[in-house]
């Protein structure tokens, strides 16, 4: 079995005369939580957009869970998923509707047993038969969850899964991500701007400016290298152009 879960080489994505993404490889090793950071712009969006065949890469090569994704995507696509809370589920269909129409587009098996598992799981009884346009902020997160993990996927993708929570739910969501992950295995690639939620869930971190992978490493690493106290002072210093590591100031 390939070691890897994501890898990838080269990748770039042109939109007319923008480079979005520009040449950018990487590795994700299989069973990890890595972060994907970047400013606004920096092409975290394409990039997973890519690696979920939501776009074809304008060149490079990208491999998910051993194949090739532009050319056999539908091979992996059962075994990936993806958590957006700036993707909404259709808002007049109740939250039992929306899991099951999802459960059937992944071909999940005892559709219906799966459901009241994750509903028990994340505590969805209460709203379960609810329209999903009528859920709180914190009701949606759960939703999403639960479409996300119905497929019990080996590669999970999220994108700012706890934007707009309050403290508490933030803090139960990134648990059950953790407990998820330890207990299936699953890959995980997250992009976050909470570098409080980048240290404490991720092995390892890769950072986009400009649409280039401009460095990487675990938290730890990053934050000695660069001589700062947390990672959101290591992104401040990318982001701004502040300050290099002492080993390529040196050169």
């Amino acid at each position: 079995m390939n070691a890897f879960a994501l890898q990838v080489e080269d990748l770039t994505k042109s939109f007319g005369p923008v480079t979005a993404v520009d040449g950018i490889s990487f590795a994700v090793p299989r069973g990890s939580t890595t972060a994907l950071l970047g400013g606004n712009g920096a092409g975290k969006t394409t990039t997973i957009s890519m690696l979920l065949g939501l776009l074809l890469p304008t060149s490079g090569s990208i491999r998910v869970l051993g194949e090739d994704m532009v050319r056999h995507r539908y091979r992996v696509l059962p075994r990936l998923n993806f958590s957006s809370p700036y993707v909404e589920l259709p808002h007049r269909l109740t939250v039992r509707e929306n899991l099951t129409v999802y459960g059937h587009l992944y071909g999940v098996a005892h559709l219906k047993a799966r459901i009241k598992e994750l509903a028990e799981e994340l505590e969805l009884g209460a709203f379960l038969d609810r329209a999903s346009g009528k859920l709180s902020a914190g009701q949606k997160t759960r939703v999403a969850l639960a479409k996300a993990l119905l497929n019990h996927p080996d590669l999970l993708l999220l994108d700012e899964p706890t934007a707009s929570l309050d403290p508490d739910t933030a803090d139960w969501v990134r648990g059950y991500f953790q407990d998820y992950q330890k207990a299936s295995g699953a890959t995980v690639l997250l992009a976050s701007h909470n570098m409080t939620e980048v240290e404490r869930m991720c092995d390892h971190v890769l950072i986009l400016k400009a649409g280039r992978l401009v460095d990487e490493g675990s938290p730890t690493a990053l934050i000695e290298r660069y001589g700062r106290a947390t990672m959101e002072d290591v992104f401040l210093d990318i982001a701004r152009d502040r300050q290099r590591p002492e080993k390529e100031a040196a050169q």
